[in-house]
């Protein structure tokens, strides 16, 4: 797989994610990481106990379904998903790259909880839906639904891993399979976790083609590559990789793009370029000021109420601490752009985390502050600051150290920084900072970049400053 289509699909998938689209299809393998078993591990016991041997076996379900016939019941199958289920894992990077996102739909065939409980801690409000009945009962002011199409531990009676299940599911589940329908024509999905030895991977494809028809949108699948290590003859291997080319073609018919990967720890590498690149249209506006000397008052205001309407104008988002001289001006930049639309949304063009004033315990205070700011700055990809200056013990105006913590906050984030030298003040000795040693900063596009980075510095009108901050976001849109 090329680094071209690769582009192609996280740039696909931040679109939709952007438009509000996006959905997750997760399998065994987005959890296998966290410590639960995948397939061949939750059937050995079970396999073993009517004498198969599970390394022999590639059809699970059935396997499954024998157990069920010769014990007349599925009580050790019952007993088995609560003892490899209920113990207690932890979230994984590649869970909390999801639920930092504006995923809103998520299905999945896991019994697991790590999906609901990775966006509880991502401050989200899941809405789970395990059977039939959930579906008709709709969580208030919900962040995100859940679709645990083949059950949940907490019902292991209920879960569908028999060939009975399967085969009964257009009956027992026909409302999961219509909501499926609807989210598949609507939404763009990203399959992760899932195999091509995955034996809920056919059935749910089968399902898909019938439900779909022609009616066919495009998704992704993450897959990982066949690798010559886990094969001891050469021509094992090479059989092995011409049947994948084979499969990943064969997902076209599903309206789904095989995504190959070479390994399993590229998805969060992918996973985190999906979230960077998404994040990268939001921008946090850093900066306070209670002089803008030596720029006129009105200049600067018009200076920062400009920058944001720009900002806006162009498709960024913008997130904002309603710093004192700055933040107001900010919000009506937004404001105006989004009059002139025709609309007074605001959701998912701006962002403020205006700070907590009643905290006196200055300790206390400063803990509450950092906080909101890293919580601001998870929200975007870039930082922009500008003046920075606040007032001192005198009165007299000091460099703001709240508005060099965030420069900080976004570095250790991965966010890219864009002091505005121009402005003066904090903002200014941030832009010589980043001069020092750009490339640090900006490892990519370097030479490029460096030039327009350092134009910031120099003192200009507003509209001229603005133009150059535009034509240095133009030019870091084209490095990643």
């Amino acid at each position: 797989m090329t680094q071209s289509s690769i582009d192609s699909f996280i740039n696909s998938y931040v679109q939709a994610l952007s438009d509000q689209n996006a959905a997750i299809f997760a399998g065994a393998g987005l959890s296998i990481p966290a410590g639960m078993v995948n397939w061949k591990e939750l059937m050995c016991e079970i396999a073993n106990d009517i004498g198969l041997d599970v390394s022999r076996e590639d059809d699970l379900v059935a396997v499954a379904q024998y157990h069920y016939n010769e014990r007349g019941g599925r009580h050790k199958i019952n007993q088995a998903l609560i003892s490899r289920f209920s113990s207690k894992a932890s979230s994984t990077i590649n869970h909390s790259i999801l639920a930092s996102l504006p995923i809103r739909t998520f299905w999945t065939t896991n019994y697991d909880t790590l999906i609901e409980d990775s966006l509880r801690l991502a401050k989200k409000k899941p809405d789970v839906k395990i059977t039939v009945q959930n579906l008709a009962i709709t969580l208030p002011r919900r962040d995100a639904v859940i679709y645990k199409m083949h059950g949940d531990i907490s019902q292991p009676d209920q879960a569908v891993i028999l060939k009975d299940d399967y085969e009964a599911y257009s009956l027992n589940r026909q409302m999961f399979s219509t909501a499926l329908q609807g989210d598949l024509v609507s939404k763009t999905f990203l399959f992760l976790g899932f195999s091509f030895n995955d034996p809920n991977l056919s059935h749910i494809l089968s399902r898909i083609r019938i439900l779909l028809g022609e009616n066919k949108r495009e998704h992704y699948c993450l897959l990982r590559k066949i690798n010559r290590k886990d094969f001891n003859k050469t021509k094992d291997f090479e059989y092995a990789c011409a049947k994948q080319e084979l499969q990943v073609r064969d997902l076209r018919r599903y309206g789904i793009s095989g995504i190959l990967v070479n390994d399993y720890s590229e998805y969060t590498k992918i996973l985190n370029q999906i979230s960077l690149r998404y994040k990268r249209n939001r921008v946090f506006i850093s900066g306070s000021a209670i002089t803008y000397h030596p720029w006129k008052d009105n200049s600067a205001q018009d200076f920062i109420h400009d920058l944001a309407d720009k900002l806006i104008r162009v498709g960024f988002g913008i997130v904002s601490g309603f710093g004192l001289g700055v933040g107001s001006f900010v919000l009506n930049g937004v404001l105006h752009k989004l009059a002139e639309e025709g609309t007074q949304l605001l959701d998912d063009r701006l962002v403020l985390r205006p700070f907590p004033q009643e905290v006196k315990n200055s300790v206390q205070r400063a803990q509450a502050w950092k906080l909101y700011r890293q919580d601001m700055i998870s929200h975007a990809g870039i930082s922009i600051f500008i003046f920075g200056n606040k007032h001192g013990h005198n009165n007299e105006a000091i460099l703001a150290d709240g508005v060099e913590e965030e420069f900080n906050l976004s570095v250790e984030a991965g966010l890219a920084v864009v002091p505005i030298g121009a402005t003066g003040y904090k903002a200014a000795e941030l832009h010589k900072k980043v001069m020092k040693n750009f490339k640090k900063y900006y490892p990519k596009n370097t030479k490029k970049l460096e030039p327009l980075f350092r134009a910031l510095g120099q003192e200009e009108s507003g509209p001229v400053v603005i133009k150059r901050v535009m034509m240095f976001l133009d030019k870091l849109k084209e490095s990643h």
